[in-house]
């Protein structure tokens, strides 16, 4: 079970002359200060010496890794009471805020700063965690050319905001939802659901909506983080077919599997799993903290299959054909060989098809501000 603090952080003396000075404030970053931050420690990592903390700094929220040694680890993880925090917010040119840095400090002067942050929402229902991906523009397709005719040509695809789950959908959230767990590889609460079909996950998703709407951000205001859009079903959806290919590639950087080039650092595969599925998180993050997009189980995404879409494509948040037969996978499984865990490799079934590879990860669409 995560612990959780309410740690009250003053740090008056060294943040009033810039408050007073907030609204000129240009690229410029303040410390949050005289207010509660709630964290918890949510993974703790005994042989790597870390653990995940999962903060809310007014009401924004942030996952971080911080890396302490070894003892003091453990004696904090077990006492989290003796940690103050602090954190840095930055605030650019447009008027968007970020978390920049988020510190723990122990009781004899010792300082841990976090290796990584970055904005994340978690479902209260699932403890389903999702991570906060910056839009942009990227090179979509075949951009190492080894890939197969439907992942060519190589367009410029431009995406907007959005939030995409840290993991794929495990079983023990699956089955906290539906009742009863479909996988092969059963009796393991934390690898990802699979034998579940295209059809089945939009089910899941009109329940998660139907017990846990999104938390109710504001479209600007008081609220630090981008502010999550309710749909006419909920805000839980399948990422797009360009979303999950933006995402995987850590924000669209030339990366040949989800994280890097290494693809036993990354993903699991038909020569390192063991021919089965394994929990979820245990191969290193990619870029934007975001785990086993390449290997473990193929994941369904929202849109049509089209051997032909990247010929016409729009280059604006790309949502697939209008219709079709069959629905796009992404990111291959453990059953699979490396060239089937590209980033760019796209493939397809059709919606009611199950199989024991195929399953999901979610994604929540940001409002405008």
């Amino acid at each position: 079970a995560a612990i959780t603090g309410q740690l009250k952080v003053d740090m008056s003396g060294q943040i009033k002359p810039l408050l007073e000075q907030r609204d000129n404030l240009t690229n410029q970053e303040f410390p949050v200060w005289n207010k509660e931050i709630q964290w918890q420690i949510k993974k703790y990592y005994p042989d790597k010496e870390e653990f995940d903390v999962l903060g809310t700094i007014k009401e924004m929220g942030v996952m971080a890794k911080v890396s302490i040694p070894k003892a003091k680890a453990r004696e904090y993880y077990q006492n989290p009471d003796l940690l103050v925090t602090s954190a840095v917010i930055g605030i650019s040119s447009t008027g968007s805020k970020k978390p920049l840095k988020f510190t723990l400090q122990g009781p004899e002067g010792d300082s841990y700063n976090t290796n990584k942050i970055v904005v994340a929402v978690v479902d209260p229902v699932t403890g389903m965690e999702l991570f906060y991906v910056k839009g942009g523009c990227f090179q979509m397709g075949d951009t190492f050319g080894d890939g197969e005719n439907d992942e060519k040509p190589v367009h410029e695809v431009c995406i907007d905001d959005f939030y995409m789950g840290k993991y794929e959908v495990t079983q023990r959230q699956w089955t906290g939802i539906m009742g009863s767990n479909p996988s092969k590889f059963e009796n393991c609460d934390d690898c990802p659901v699979e034998k579940v079909s295209w059809d089945d996950a939009q089910e899941f998703i009109n329940k998660l909506n139907a017990k846990s709407p999104p938390p109710p951000f504001s479209k600007g205001g008081n609220n630090l983080s981008p502010p999550l859009k309710k749909g006419d079903k909920g805000g839980f959806r399948l990422p797009t077919e360009a979303e999950w290919e933006y995402a995987a590639r850590s924000g669209g950087r030339s990366e040949k599997y989800s994280g890097g080039n290494n693809i036993d650092s990354v993903g699991w595969y038909d020569k390192n799993s063991g021919i089965k599925t394994h929990p979820v998180g245990q191969k290193e993050a990619n870029g934007l903290g975001l785990y086993d997009m390449s290997g473990n189980v193929w994941e369904w995404v929202q849109d049509w299959y089209d051997e032909n879409y990247y010929k016409n494509s729009p280059k604006n948040n790309p949502k697939g054909p209008d219709s079709g037969q069959r629905r796009v996978l992404r990111g291959a499984s453990s059953f699979n060989d490396p060239r089937y865990l590209r980033a760019s490799n796209r493939y397809r079934n059709v919606p009611a098809g199950r199989t024991f590879i195929n399953g999901f990860r979610l994604s929540v669409s940001v409002s405008a501000q």
